[in-house]
């Protein structure tokens, strides 16, 4: 059973979002060619309040589709050579959305086991960022019927978020225990 997940999915609290996208299927389309890899690693960003965020000082040209509808696809570019796919969360005009850390296929022995992987590997760039999630920007997340258990995910402190207080020790990053070789570290 392959069910698209639509705006609802993505319109609730961002921590519970960044959760229950483990185990479900982020999918792309190129052409005619559509491929899924499991979602193994997230990292929630939440609000003006978290200095983690791009959007914790004002809304900005580059932020914008972080205020979207939940749903919304939030493409940057970072340390002037990769891009990261995140996914609005909550309601619009409130900034939160939840980064694609890291993939894994359950086909192949592919990990993606980074934020930059995940975009070369797929082909996600800023022309996708404020597009909604689906068929017309070719790209979306299935639920595939698996159930991730909260025993079987690792709550871990954010990556690259150095010098912003308390917000740097949020454990909001959320990753799939080991299963098959994989090791999780907090890095």
């Amino acid at each position: 059973m392959r069910k698209k997940l639509g705006p609802a999915f993505f319109d609730r609290p961002t921590l519970t979002v960044a959760r229950d996208l483990l185990g479900k299927y982020l999918v792309r389309q190129i052409g005619k060619q559509a491929f899924g890899f499991k979602i193994a690693e997230t990292e929630a960003y939440f609000g003006f309040q978290d200095k983690g965020s791009h959007a914790h000082r004002k809304q900005t040209p580059r932020n914008t589709p972080m205020f979207g509808p939940p749903g919304t696809i939030y493409v940057y570019f970072t340390y002037g050579m990769h891009w990261m796919l995140n996914l609005v969360c909550e309601r619009k005009d409130f900034p939160a959305a939840v980064l694609i850390r890291g993939l894994e296929s359950v086909h192949t022995d592919v990990k993606l086991d980074g934020p930059a992987k995940v975009t070369k590997h797929l082909g996600i760039d800023k022309s996708l960022s404020g597009m909604k999630l689906g068929r017309k920007a070719g790209l979306w997340v299935e639920d595939r019927g698996e159930r991730v258990t909260r025993r079987a995910i690792v709550r871990t402190p954010r990556i690259g978020i150095p010098g912003r207080g308390t917000w740097t020790d949020k454990p909001w990053r959320f990753v799939l225990k080991e299963k098959r070789g994989r090791k999780i570290t907090a890095r």
